[in-house]
Parts: C-alpha cells; sequence; structure tokens
C-alpha cells in the first residue's frame, strides 16, 4: 500500500509497508501493511499478546523493524528515527512520569527533552491545562494524581512539543469510565487541532469512537475499516431475547443450543451462533416447549467484539 504525495508532501500521516519483527521464533508483528490519513483517529484493536505494543514501539522508532518499514509525515522509522521523534508524542501503558515532582515540572522536564523553547512554553502549557483541566493541580505531586489525572497528564507530557502524530498504546487500561471518558473527549478535541492519532485498545467500545479500526490477532491485520464496516464483518446470527427471568431463560438456551454462545445482560439474554441459522421463530417455539416465559425474540445487531471473534474465528485460531 503505498501513500501518496500532494505537492511533495506525504498525504499519509502513518504508512507501514510489511512491517515485520520477530523475536527469536515468535513472530510478534508480522507484515504489516497500513495507511493512516492526516487528522484521522485509527484504533488497533487486539487482545493481549497480539501484539499492539510492539507495533506501537516500532512505529514510535524505538525498536526496529525486522522487515518491512514504516514512515511518519515521510520519515522511516529504520532511517531516520531522530526525525520521527521529533513528530510524534508517544504514551506508552507504562508512561515515565516521575512521582516526586509537581504535574508543572513534569510537564517544564518534558518540554526540556524535546527541546522546547522557554519563551514559548507558558502559552503551550496554558493550553494543555485548558483542555486536561490539570491546571488547579499545577503543583500538585504527580505521585498523588489520581489514575485518571495521571493519564492526562501524560497525555499532556507527550503533546508538549506539538507533534503531529500521537501514539498511545493502551492510554486507558485500568482507568475508570469517567476518565476513559474525559479521556476520549480530549482526544477528540485533538482532532479538530490537526492532530493524528494512532491509539491501541483491548475496549471494544472505545475501538467504536475511532473513524477506523484494525484487527490485529497473532502479528497478523485481519481487517481493516470504519466501525460500521468491521461489524459487517459478522458471520452468523444474534438474537435477542426479554424476559422476566433472564436467568432461567439462560439457562434454558444453554440447553436448548449448546452450540451457541449464551450471554446475559440484565433482563436480556444474547443467543449468538456463527455456525447456526437461527430463527426467531425456532427459538420461541423452543422457549414456548420448555415452558420459559418470555417477551420478545429479535435480531441484534453485532458489536465490534463479535464481529472480531467471528474474524479469528475464521482466521482459524482462538483468541491470543
Amino acid at each position: 500500500m503505498s501513500g501518496g504525495i500532494s505537492n511533495g508532501v506525504p498525504m499519509d500521516a502513518i504508512r507501514m509497508e510489511g512491517l515485520a519483527r520477530r523475536f527469536g521464533d515468535t513472530s510478534a508483528v508480522d507484515g504489516l501493511t497500513l495507511s493512516v490519513e492526516r487528522g484521522e483517529i485509527f484504533g488497533l484493536v487486539g487482545p493481549d499478546g497480539a501484539g499492539k505494543t510492539t507495533t506501537m514501539r516500532l512505529l514510535a522508532a524505538i525498536l526496529d523493524p525486522t522487515g518491512g518499514d514504516a514512515w511518519i509525515l515521510g520519515h522511516s522509522v529504520r532511517g531516520d528515527a531522530a526525525e520521527v521523534h521529533q513528530r510524534i508524542g508517544y504514551m506508552s501503558q507504562r508512561f515515565g512520569l516521575y512521582a516526586d515532582l509537581t504535574v508543572l515540572e513534569n510537564l517544564h522536564f518534558y518540554a526540556d527533552l524535546y527541546g522546547v523553547p522557554r519563551r514559548d512554553r507558558a502559552a503551550r502549557i496554558d493550553g494543555l491545562f485548558a483542555f486536561s483541566g490539570l491546571g488547579p493541580y499545577r503543583r500538585r505531586l504527580a505521585g498523588n494524581l489520581s489514575g485518571g489525572m495521571k493519564q492526562k497528564l501524560g497525555l499532556s507530557c507527550a503533546l508538549v512539543h506539538t507533534p503531529g502524530v500521537l501514539l498511545l498504546d493502551e492510554p486507558t487500561s485500568g482507568v475508570d469510565p469517567v476518565s476513559r471518558r474525559d479521556f476520549w473527549r480530549i482526544l477528540h478535541h485533538l482532532l479538530g487541532e490537526g492532530v493524528t492519532i494512532f491509539v491501541s485498545t483491548a475496549y471494544l467500545d472505545e475501538a467504536s469512537l475511532c473513524r477506523r479500526v484494525g484487527l490485529l490477532h497473532r502479528g497478523k491485520l485481519l481487517a481493516v475499516g470504519s466501525p460500521k464496516e468491521v461489524r459487517s464483518l459478522f458471520r452468523g446470527t444474534l438474537l435477542e431475547i426479554r424476559c422476566g427471568d433472564s436467568r432461567k431463560a439462560a439457562e434454558a438456551l444453554r440447553q436448548l443450543f449448546p452450540a451457541a454462545d449464551v450471554g446475559l445482560f440484565g433482563d436480556r439474554v444474547h443467543l449468538g451462533a456463527r455456525d447456526l441459522d437461527l430463527r426467531a421463530a425456532a427459538v420461541e417455539a423452543a422457549l414456548t416447549a420448555a415452558a420459559v416465559p418470555f417477551d420478545s425474540v429479535l435480531p441484534f445487531p453485532p458489536s465490534l467484539e463479535d464481529a472480531f471473534v467471528s474474524v479469528i474465528g475464521r482466521d482459524g485460531g482462538g483468541t491470543a
């Protein structure tokens, strides 16, 4: 896949061609070919061990590829790592905040690392405080921040030099739902400023907030597209059963349809199958024959997680 050129400027913010990394006999990243447009938020989705962190480290030019290459704003991670480092903000799973420095001191420390001129810092840091909400805590030690506030500070440190591309490796892992929501609100604010965001996540609800997503499994990219396009890859049937006694219904459905997947969601039961042609009428008849009361049995749209499991099943593997 080749990134286009417009007036001598690469159109793609990120481009990978056959990008690969092996550790001994293990192929952590296996020939990724992908382009991410400028101003796009792209989500790399996969379970633990899928190769997400290795991909991020390759794009950040802190790990050398063993095959292929990648370009950040036209600069090769193989041959131009120094330029790549200046053009990205990279937030790893364990971002290196200094617990014994205040919020403001951490920001100045990273500004020093990136060579941000002193005359430009005040305005830049004030801007970071404005969208992160960290201004009232500027004098607080980073070690005394909540998990969500630490993530916001890590993001602010990664942005202090105004990078064109932001690489985020599972940035909300272990963060409470409210902080996750606030973090994603900040990311969409950054899109309005023209920042390209490449984020890895194991949270499928977060992936649905991206413009496009890529499904990564055992180092291979299985599918790429908008969340809607990826959901359409699901092959099978999903039904939602609403009833008064959902636990009883779930137990009955597991016995009636042993090859299907049964999930319990409050007063609803989800019945899904990739290899069975489940019909609502057949499920209704089976529940009626088993004397299990229900209110409705209706088709249910698949989630990204359903699609991912379906694609992995067709690829011939289980979860990593």
